[in-house]
């Protein structure tokens, strides 16, 4: 790998590594290097986590070809929905994407483009060969390392919304994302009684024509 390269992709997790380091010293001023540390990594971004409903149970019963398959499909059409509404897809694991924008409403109209796109794509498939998607939306300051990953409140919130708790076709927001929605009447926003940590409150997003209501 040309050194100009790993100088681009390993300088923010190595400055930030040597900070930690830092920061563990005996006597340390952890505020003011936590403030150190927001200064260079700390941005405003939605977050958006997506999962496919009842992939380990298709993957116990399918076998792993059929999970491979399942995985490719769904990114080949939801990739470019992610690029049309300025996304940035920061990593997959397994069936999971994490993606993030800088417009928390951007976010909202890509899930829900997203949906649209997985119906159509259904259309006239056998039922072992659909795409169920689940997604959470979070947004707020993160700490954002390069083009590898985030951290934040808001970020575990979207990641429990929508890996864990969203049921197949639901879009789950954050109460940070219901605000930036707030006096658009496009968005019908209904609380859940779910609310994971680090949010205050947590909503469905409903009436969107992808959610079957």
């Amino acid at each position: 790998m040309p050194y100009i390269y790993r100088v681009r992709t390993h300088a923010s997790l190595d400055r930030l590594e040597s900070l930690i380091a830092e920061r563990l010293k005996p006597g340390a001023d952890k505020e003011n290097i936590d403030k150190r540390i927001w200064a260079l990594f700390g941005e405003r971004w939605a977050v958006m986590f997506t999962d496919l409903a009842g992939f380990s149970r298709q993957v116990a019963e399918y076998g792993v070809v059929h999970f491979l398959q399942t995985i490719f499909e769904s990114q080949r059409v939801l990739v470019p929905c992610i690029e049309e509404f300025d996304g940035i897809l920061l990593k997959t694991e397994g069936d999971s994407m994490l993606v993030i924008f800088r417009d928390a409403e951007k976010a909202v109209c890509c899930a829900v483009d997203m949906q649209v796109r997985l119906k159509q794509y259904n259309q006239g498939k056998p039922a072992n060969e659909q795409i169920e998607l689940c997604l959470g939306i979070g947004y707020g300051d993160v700490l954002r390392i390069g083009d590898d990953d985030v951290f934040g409140a808001e970020v575990n919130a979207a990641s429990k919304l929508g890996e864990d708790t969203a049921g197949p076709w639901e879009i789950l927001l954050t109460d940070n994302v219901r605000q930036q929605l707030a006096g658009d009447k496009r968005w019908r926003c209904e609380p859940i009684d779910y609310v994971p940590p680090g949010a205050r409150a947590a909503f469905r997003l409903a009436g969107t024509g992808a959610d079957g209501q």
